[in-house]
């Protein structure tokens, strides 16, 4: 899906919300989608990043984006339908939710996970995103095309010793695409994973300290599958759990 090519007008006209807009993949997406049109919704926890990503998409060219400070830490479900409420005040449509917003949490021993950090990881990779999904879904159901985007992981598809929490936020993630996918399945709204492999973010780099980052892909690298599950053109995709970077998936142990 590297090579796929979007056309400069393949959003045009569509209200998209980017969690995580602040930096990496979610920073990249938001100008990608920007770039292509979009209405692009910034949510992140730190003002003065999205702030800038803001300003970028100004300065580009974009249509005006809008920002939605929010710690999804400590947010509750009310704050998620307010926030759809002031989205349908505002704009009167949703047409995406790309969920890029993570927490890596410490990687080390399944016995030594702590309960806090169990919590904590589990409650911005997974609730937050279950909460924020239940408020949109009437906004996304009444937009035709409608796309919903979830960050998966290599480690979320094949269990990995030492990435606990983690892993199993991913694997649910996994299953909450799947489920809701079925579900959705004839209302004109898609859902899908993106897995984005190995790419020069500051996650990867608090995962790998000793990576050699100039190897890695950069966001931008992988956007073409961003905007693919975006566009018009994956609209008979649905429920897929689809690898940025294909090329260099690590094959099974039993292939």
């Amino acid at each position: 899906m590297l090579d796929y090519h979007a056309s400069p007008d393949l959003l045009n006209d569509k209200v998209i919300l980017v969690t995580g807009a602040g930096s990496g993949i979610g920073r990249e997406a938001a100008l990608s989608y920007g770039a292509h049109g979009a209405t692009v919704i910034l949510l992140g926890k730190t003002v003065k990043k999205l702030e800038a990503v803001y300003d970028e998409l100004l300065a580009q060219g974009s249509p005006e984006p809008a920002i939605i400070p929010l710690d999804l830490q400590g947010a509750t479900k009310q704050h998620y339908l307010d926030m759809a409420e002031t989205i349908k005040q505002q704009f009167g449509r949703l047409d995406g939710v790309l969920f890029n917003a993570g927490q890596l949490g410490a990687l080390g021993p399944f016995e030594m996970i702590g309960e806090d950090e169990w919590d904590s990881v589990m409650q911005v990779n997974l609730k937050s995103q279950f909460l924020m999904t239940q408020a949109l879904l009437p906004l996304l159901k009444a937009t035709p095309g409608a796309a919903i985007v979830y960050t998966s992981s290599g480690v979320g598809k094949r269990g990995r010793a030492y990435w606990g929490s983690y892993a199993v936020s991913k694997f649910a993630t996994e299953g909450m695409m799947e489920v809701l996918a079925d579900e959705l399945d004839n209302t004109g709204v898609r859902v899908n994973c993106i897995n984005p492999g190995a790419t020069r973010t500051e996650m990867r780099a608090r995962a790998y300290p000793g990576e050699d980052a100039s190897t890695l892909r950069t966001p931008k690298d992988l956007m073409p599958l961003y905007l693919y599950l975006m566009g018009h053109d994956s609209q008979e995709v649905n429920g897929q759990s689809l690898d940025a970077q294909a090329d260099k998936v690590r094959p099974r142990a039993d292939q």
